[in-house]
C-alpha cells in the first residue's frame, strides 16, 4: 500500500509539474502575442500620423498660398486706386 501511495504521489506531482510547464507556455505565448498586437498598433498610430502630419503640412501650405494670392491681390485693387 506504501509503495502504491508513493507512486501516486510522484504520478500527482508530476502531472502538476506538467500541467504548470504547458500554463506556463500558454501564457508565455498569449503575452507573446499581446505585445506583438501592441507594437503594430504603435506602428500603425506612427504612420497614421505622420500620413496626417503631412495632410496638415499640405493644407497650411495651399492656405498660405490663397492668403498671399488674395494679399496681393488686394494690394494690385489698392495700388490702381
Amino acid at each position: 500500500m506504501a509503495s502504491f501511495k508513493k507512486s501516486f504521489e510522484s504520478l500527482k506531482a508530476g502531472s502538476h509539474s506538467a500541467a504548470k510547464g504547458v500554463t506556463d507556455t500558454a501564457v508565455q505565448a498569449a503575452q507573446e502575442a499581446v505585445q506583438q498586437v501592441a507594437d503594430s498598433s504603435k506602428e500603425t498610430v506612427s504612420t497614421a500620423a505622420q500620413e496626417a502630419g503631412r495632410q496638415t503640412q499640405t493644407a497650411i501650405g495651399k492656405a498660405a498660398n490663397k492668403a498671399t494670392d488674395t494679399i496681393k491681390d488686394f494690394g494690385q485693387k489698392m495700388e490702381t486706386k
